[in-house]
């Protein structure tokens, strides 16, 4: 039988120091979490290392001989504004409608591409653009020993040292968000042993319009400029100017600028360390100004520096990096990897002996995060900061139908809120430019978004209809915009921050049309996301190469039904806590009643369409219509067992084979789904090891410097699998907060710090055997926390008890208060581990302190005589709460005596299970397992 076995002394000394602290306690993170490592330079820039601010990024390859880091800048877009808009289809959206709900599919998009999409919607949108590279030539360096290069996570440093000879080489790089410029410093061991060139040159594009310019000047011995103009596009008059600069500053020795191949290098000799300083900008200011001057912003950046030290610039970002990162922990496993290489572990967390490889997959996903979504700066793309190509997949921009939403799933429940800034600040943008789309296409207030953008902000549909007629991108802002209120429950970002909620909600009130057929409110146009019926397959090929689609248009799909209901909720709910928009308010819940209800189709799954069109052999990459499942909250195993049900159907219709984020977005189902063990099984599947940087090159996966496989690479991967991570964890999205609700069998034991739980709580959270052990609450805003747990809890505040409700569904409620500390005990594992205390014929009670007094009435009455332990009836083991006591499978409601020597396992036995011996209530029975 099972049992639960616990380090009594150390559980009790852990839940002791939670009763009195005055802070939450953050365990130190541990090491084989926080660093990735190499024993060699990177070949590939899937194998390279990346930094950043938020802003300006690199990808570090950690050469000896010649070192090359990749530099990008998050606003070098090619181009510059436009307005994407067509001359708008209002006129023909009846027609359409008509043919839609008519079964004529085809000549609905036909239609619809005519009349409806952007100017130019064959045209993908804007590239975003490499800056260019920075070389450091070091000769002599070709052959070394001891070779090291790292990335630390919780200070954001890239290291690489190695010998030559019995001169140690180190270099360190950094991107400093306090002062806007990225650092790399070379160190020798041996003074004057520094003889390094520096060079900087611009990214010269293979295809597209080919009429990017740039080029390199020099400033006295110590400067290298890049000046350069971003290349044209069709729909735009406009293009993005940039300028960035290196600064070399040795420490002993002698610098000069020399050319070589007709390119000015930095060359510094007989150093004894030297550092540079690089610093970029572009013309940027909004998506409609690119009237910045690049060269005044680069000028303030480094007058800003003034006489600043390397020490102080380093000691300032690590500060400024690990205040973000160090908030939250996660280990679970015991052991340290942290000695063995990177690409090592991969095969060990196939094996199951790596456990801690998934925190420092869930802790890099934090890490990318905060290099690439800073406050004041763009929010992360396709690629989050880093890509090489300039022409990229997909052109590094913002997929709205998934990629945009999925980047942030992490920010505010790993405790990065402040990560959100960007994304939430372009939302507030992109509803100025959906407004003029509602106006054009519907004649409707409010606002939409479609299904792609870039850095422009293009709202207008593109690609064609098979894509662009899915328009409800602004509905999943909405629930974004919400998400985060619901984090921090800050009212006067809710107040700031309502009205795109109340307008995208608008738009529905008035667009919202009566199926012919079914009388349900419906969405038409409507779509899939990239999916139609009978998905990839029925894209056929022809002779020449081209491709035939399936019909994709429809009314209604159950992604947009989700979408609308979720956001029609969101809006009244923030309209009732602000006093606003009564008449609205009432409009839409009327109107909400009336929107399609989920379909079970025939083979149990849930319908993607109004209509049973689903088949099981269609293996899209898309599941689109579970998003209420996740990130949406109307599909739950407790409160729509049914639908929940046809969810998994339809997961493994799917399968689990796909492409990175796919894989990552199937984790947070089976997440939400309380399967533990699937989850982990897919988490196992998206840390496989990809070792082609091509796309469509195999299965998605992971890459060995740990970034996410589409293929080619897409952050997304990254920021779902740290979403999954969490939501296998710790899950408040019902109203409630749940410890372990999908914990895998892999991760029996382990310990976190620091997540976050919708209401404004930050959690700590220990657990033992598969069972949480005890939580520590702070609770940010005071507002009542609610637990759901089939194991009874105790609550104190120091070292206080906090009187608890009960309600039905073993849900549990308590008050708090702002900046309150509170612990909570799992009572039923702390009773297990004292009657064990017992059956070891330990006597001593006086270390429990108010622990014991919590359950004091628990356990009591056993007598210990020597070896044997007497009792006098069932009550012994918890007096008049009808918990009972089982002995090899039979109740026991007199015993003599028991061995300690004799037992072979002890544990609790929960309500549900207890049934079996006629436990009432919900309590529970004591299985004691004789040898």
């Amino acid at each position: 039988m099972y049992s639960i076995r616990i380090n009594l002394c150390s559980f009790l000394l852990l839940i002791t120091a939670g009763l009195f602290a005055q802070n939450p306690v953050k365990n130190e993170i541990p090491a084989s979490t926080r660093m990735i490592w190499y024993d060699q330079p990177a070949d590939l820039w899937i194998e390279a290392l990346p930094i950043g601010n938020g802003r300006l990024g690199g990808m570090v390859y950690g050469g000896t001989h010649e070192e090359i880091i990749k530099l990008n800048e998050n606003s070098l877009y090619a181009g510059g504004p436009y307005n994407s808009n067509g001359p708008g289809g209002y006129a023909y959206l009846d027609s359409i409608r008509n043919l839609v709900f008519e079964g004529k599919g085809k000549e609905a998009e036909e239609l619809f591409e005519k009349t409806m999409m952007a100017r130019n919607w064959k045209q993908e949108s804007a590239p975003y653009q490499p800056l260019g590279n920075i070389r450091i030539f070091s000769p002599g360096h070709a052959f070394v020993s001891d070779y090291n290069r790292e990335l630390l996570l919780d200070s954001a440093l890239a290291l690489v040292s190695y010998k030559v000879g019995d001169i140690k080489f180190t270099r360190t790089a950094f991107c400093s968000y306090p002062d806007q410029v990225m650092v790399i410093k070379i160190d020798a061991s041996k003074p004057g042993s520094i003889n390094t060139y520096f060079q900087l040159e611009g990214v010269t594009n293979p295809g597209g319009t080919r009429d990017e310019k740039w080029g390199i000047s020099f400033k006295d011995d110590n400067t290298l400029i890049l000046s350069g103009i971003t290349r044209s596009i069709e729909v735009s008059d406009e293009r993005l100017r940039y300028e960035s600069r290196i600064r070399a500053v040795p420490e002993g020795g002698s610098m000069e600028i020399i050319y070589k191949a007709n390119m000015p290098l930095i060359h510094v000799e007989g150093a004894n360390s030297v550092t540079l300083y690089m610093t970029t900008a572009t013309s940027y200011v909004n998506y409609n100004d690119i009237s910045g001057d690049p060269v005044k912003r680069n000028n303030q950046v480094l007058n800003d520096l003034g006489s600043r030290t390397y020490d102080d610039i380093l000691k300032d970002h690590v500060l400024d990096f690990s205040e973000l990162f160090n908030r939250v922990s996660l280990d679970l496993a015991n052991n340290n990897t942290s000695d063995i290489p990177t690409d090592q572990r991969f095969d060990l967390f196939a094996c199951g002996e790596d456990p801690n490889f998934a925190s420092l997959f869930f802790q890099y996903g934090r890490y990318l995060l905060i290099s690439c979504s800073r406050p004041g700066g763009i929010p992360a793309n396709l690629q989050g900061l880093w890509n090489q190509d300039m022409n990229p997949a997909w052109n590094g921009g913002f997929t709205t139908n998934i990629n945009f939403e999925m980047n942030y799933w992490l920010s505010d429940m790993t405790n990065l809120s402040e990560c959100r800034e960007p994304q939430l600040t372009m939302i507030r943008k992109m509803s100025e430019t959906g407004r003029e789309t509602a106006r054009l296409n519907f004649n409707a207030d409010g606002w939409i978004f479609n299904c792609n953008t870039d850095i422009w902000l293009m709202s207008a549909p593109i690609y064609g209809a098979y894509w662009g007629s899915w328009h409800t991108a602004a509905a999943w802002f909405c629930d974004d915009l919400w998400e985060h209120f619901l984090f921090t429950q800050d009212t006067a970002y809710l107040k700031e921050y309502y009205p795109l909620i109340r307008d995208a909600a608008l738009f529905f009130d008035q667009t919202l049309v009566e199926h012919p057929k079914y009388g349900w409110l419906v969405i038409n146009p409507s779509g899939s996301p990239e999916n139609g019926p009978g998905g990839d397959p029925a894209w056929t090929r022809n002779p020449d190469g081209t491709r035939n689609r399936p019909i994709g248009i429809c009314a209604s799909s159950t992604c947009d039904n989700a979408l609308v209901s979720e956001l029609f909720e969101h809006f009244i709910e923030a309209s009732l806590i602000l006093g606003q928009d009564e008449k609205l308010r009432k409009s839409l819940a009327k109107k909400k009643k009336r929107l399609p209800p989920y379909q079970i189709g025939q083979y149990g799954q849930l319908q993607e369409w109004l209509e049973d069109l689903d088949i099981p052999e269609d293996k899209h990459r898309h599941t689109s219509h579970l998003w209420g499942l996740h990130p949406g909250t109307s599909i739950d195993p407790l409160k729509t067992p049914k639908l929940a049900d046809a969810a998994k159907i339809t997961l493994k219709h799917r399968g689990d084979e796909s492409t990175g984020w796919a894989i990552a977005w199937r984790t947070n189902y089976w997440a939400r789904l309380r399967d533990g063990n699937k989850a982990y099984k897919l988490l196992r599947r998206n840390l496989t090891l990809v070792d082609s940087p091509e796309y469509g090159r195999g299965p998605g996966g992971t890459y060995l410097n740990l970034f996410d496989a589409h293929p080619p690479f897409q952050i997304d991967g990254n920021f779902g699998g740290t979403s999954a991570i969490t939501e296998m964890i710790l899950q408040s999205h019902n109203e409630y907060i749940e410890f372990l609700p999908a914990l895998p069998d892999a991760w029996p034991n382990g310990e976190c710090s620091g997540l976050c739980a919708r209401g404004a709580f930050e959690i700590d959270l220990k657990w033992d055997e598969g069972e949480w052990i005890e939580a520590t609450i702070l609770s940010k805003k005071g507002v009542p926390c609610v637990i759901i747990s089939d194991s009874r809890i105790g609550v104190t505040a120091g070292g206080r008890k906090v009187k608890v409700s009960k309600a039905q569904n073993d849900k549990y409620s308590f008050l708090t208060e702002p900046g309150g500390i509170y612990t909570i005990i799992n009572r039923d594992v702390l009773k297990m581990a004292l009657l064990e205390e017992h059956l070891k014929g330990k006597k001593d009670f006086s270390r429990f302190s108010s622990i014991y007094d919590l359950i004091r009435n628990e356990i009591y009455n056993v007598n210990v005589n020597g070896t044997q332990i007497t009792t006098k009836h069932v009550t012994t083991i918890n007096a008049g709460t009808e918990v009972l006591l089982v002995v090899n499978g039979a109740v026991v409601n007199n015993i003599s005596y028991i061995n300690p020597n004799d037992v072979e396992s002890i544990r609790y036995v929960h309500n549900n299970e207890a049934t079996k011996y006629g436990v009432r209530g919900s309590n529970g029975a004591i299985e004691i397992v004789l040898k």
